[in-house]
């Protein structure tokens, strides 16, 4: 049976010349290395990645930031910080990640496809309004985030289970009340934001969840906060999308982080979404690459996604919770 289900890549990620910097091509090839030997890469809806627009991206950037990153890579790229490089292809590859999933918002809301997995780079929720760090140039999530509502979703829901807080994410949308962003993260830890505290103001007030937790939490404690903090949040606000920051740095073998989850864990953590996106937005869920350096273990966590938001349940194995 054809998937519903699109997986959104493509060669220009690879584009992205980052030498040997955690965030590396590699990252792409392991996973499609695994798509392929799961033939996970067959009969399902074809979603293109084109550049994301000037209108989209400042939708949530300023034109300053997006004119001195345009500017760095022109002049033949730099180094924005200690952590994030650009090249001279960097930013036309950043905005093909955007528009990547400016197009699965767009096949969702034409019925095309009812999920997608949008597996680019670099990754973006970093990247605020006003400056590109972190890894991160464009914040992908928050553009496709953006353009759900200027197409007329009125509530977009997105979920960061990413290692690190997505500041960026946090920062765009939180004097707004048409996006409601929360965030598991370890804690302490780059980039030092994400307190409880942090719940949003204005318009936004109550539309921030921070789950703050200690290096070294495991499955059991990371799940039991989902269900605490985050269910209950998505319960009450009922997104007509659901979109993930799908960071795969909190596994027990990245080298970036310092968590202890599992493949079981973020298996988990997928089906406990895939079943908030049916409670609430027609099955409309989009996940959307974030961080994960551990390539093997990285790989396996991509490809038992899209098996779960295939349909087909995922590997044979125990689910702890």
């Amino acid at each position: 049976m054809r998937s519903r289900t699109a997986i959104i890549r493509s060669t220009a990620f690879l584009q992205h010349d980052t030498g040997d910097h955690p965030e590396r091509s590699s990252r792409i090839i392991a996973i499609d290395c695994a798509l392929e030997k799961g033939r996970l890469l067959g009969t399902r809806p074809t979603v293109a990645c084109t550049p994301a627009t000037d209108a989209a991206i400042l939708r949530v950037h300023t034109p300053a930031m997006l004119a001195h990153l345009e500017s760095v890579a022109a002049g033949g790229g730099g180094w924005l910080d200690s952590d994030t490089v650009v090249r001279p292809e960097s930013v036309d590859v950043a905005r093909m990640a955007a528009g990547g999933a400016i197009n699965a918002v767009d096949a969702m809301m034409t019925g095309q496809i009812d999920r997608a997995f949008v597996i680019v780079r670099p990754p973006g929720h970093h990247a605020t309004a006003e400056r590109a760090m972190g890894f991160c140039l464009l914040n992908t999530v928050a553009i496709a985030a953006a353009h759900a509502i200027a197409a007329g979703l009125d509530r977009v829901a997105v979920i960061d289970w990413d290692v690190h807080h997505g500041n960026g994410t946090q920062d765009i949308f939180y004097e707004r009340a048409d996006v409601l962003y929360g965030s598991l993260h370890q804690s302490p830890l780059y980039p030092g934001t994400g307190a409880r505290e942090e719940t949003g103001a204005g318009a936004g007030a109550g539309h921030t969840v921070n789950v703050p937790l200690p290096p070294g939490t495991d499955d059991d404690r990371f799940l039991d906060a989902f269900q605490r903090d985050i269910v209950p949040a998505i319960d009450r606000y009922a997104p007509r999308l659901l979109m993930i920051s799908a960071g795969y740095d909190a596994h027990g073998d990245d080298p970036v982080g310092g968590m202890a989850l599992t493949d079981q864990g973020f298996r988990a953590l997928m089906r406990d979404a895939i079943v908030l996106a049916e409670r609430h937005c027609e099955g409309r869920l989009l996940a959307v690459l974030e961080g994960g350096y551990q390539s093997h273990a990285l790989a396996r966590c991509v490809t038992d996604a899209i098996t779960l938001l295939d349909g087909a349940g995922g590997p044979d194995r125990p689910i702890v919770h």
